[in-house]
């Protein structure tokens, strides 16, 4: 496309991308893919000649529109553009891109503002779920500055606490696809779950590291990276999810018992590079993984009592704190977690 396309940059929690209302992108799927590809600058591990950041956090995409279901504002599509690969997928969700949605939507005219906060009720199309986005708007108008800090980012923000409703096997179609808590794939113990997000749940041991090492050394192990993805590959039709090595899920999480006072020490492979945190709904599988008797993280975490549980998941900068609620069973209920945005740039952009 030789023209400029309105698209606003923006980072959402722990990562970063361009926003765009559906109707300012191609209809058709294969024009949009194209064109996106190109904005990004992928294939290309640096991504010189478009706006990613050479890095799957920083190569991502928000398509949003007006919703016609009833009691939602706006309908919300992610779309992960690979950095290395000609791959724009809708596979999965993002919780972090999430956050940039709702001050987006009210910059656009999508939901009208109100005076102090605003709630913004979002369809997620990847998973077919809704998120309730609390927008700070003094005099009508979004804000990004306030004190809010989330590890990972520097400074502070404006909060933006997301709400996640009816996330259980949102992808895979069961919290857990399997049936079990537990399985056993290629000689290790797993729990595979969906609480918003495919996650395959592992002990840091079983996979001979202790869960401390930095993401640059973890990426520089090729063996284990090999072990991962072969896990990971198995892990895939048995969690509904088919032949998944052209797909950005399942995320591999490996847990530890926790370093910093939290819940649990995560380090997360998504997939193939280790993610520098962990993705929102990332951070919601595994504390849901942690209140599950017989999981290999249920006996590593500090899972606290009652029926509402506050769960830090420890990652290679911070930690995320996720809120669960929980039923009269036991089972997770719902999960909140506490994110901020910025707007970086407003303008078009150019393929």
């Amino acid at each position: 496309m030789s023209d400029g396309v309105r698209c606003m940059w923006m980072r959402g929690g722990t990562s970063k991308g361009g926003y765009f209302l559906a109707s300012d992108l191609p209809s058709d799927t294969e024009a949009r893919d194209a064109f996106l590809l190109r904005v990004m600058g992928s294939p290309d591990i640096r991504q010189i000649d478009g706006m990613g950041g050479s890095d799957p956090l920083t190569s991502k995409v928000a398509v949003v529109k007006p919703s016609e279901r009833e009691g939602v504002d706006i309908d919300y599509l992610f779309l992960q553009v690979f950095v290395d690969r000609p791959i724009v997928t809708d596979a999965q969700n993002c919780g972090n891109i999430l956050a940039g949605v709702g001050p987006f939507a009210i910059e656009r005219g999508l939901v009208p503002a109100k005076d102090g906060e605003t709630p913004v009720a979002i369809f997620m199309e990847n998973t077919g779920q809704v998120a309730i986005e609390r927008v700070k708007t003094p005099g009508g108008t979004v804000t990004y500055l306030g004190d809010a800090k989330i590890d990972g980012v520097p400074g502070g923000a404006a909060p933006v606490p997301v709400e996640f409703k009816d996330t259980a096997g949102s992808s895979c179609g069961a919290l857990l696809p399997t049936g079990n808590a537990c399985d056993t794939v290629e000689g290790v113990e797993v729990t595979m779950i969906d609480n918003g997000m495919p996650c395959v749940v592992m002990r840091a041991a079983d996979m001979g590291i202790t869960g401390d090492e930095t993401p640059e050394e973890l990426e520089a192990n090729d063996d284990l990276r090999a072990r991962l993805e072969k896990i990971r590959l198995a892990c895939g039709p048995m969690m509904n999810l088919g032949d998944v090595s052209e797909k950005s899920v399942p995320k591999m999480t490996m847990v530890s018992a926790p370093k910093q006072g939290g819940a649990i020490s995560t380090r997360s492979f998504i997939p193939h590079r280790c993610h520098k945190t962990i993705g929102v709904l990332g951070a919601v599988s595994v504390a849901t993984a942690c209140l599950i008797e017989g999981s290999p993280a249920y006996d590593l975490a500090e899972r606290g009592e009652g029926e509402e549980r506050t769960l830090s998941v420890e990652h290679p900068t911070g930690e995320m704190t996720v809120v669960a609620k929980l039923d009269e069973t036991g089972a997770v209920a719902s999960a909140a977690i506490l994110r901020t945005a910025r707007k970086l740039m407003d303008g078009e952009v150019f393929a």
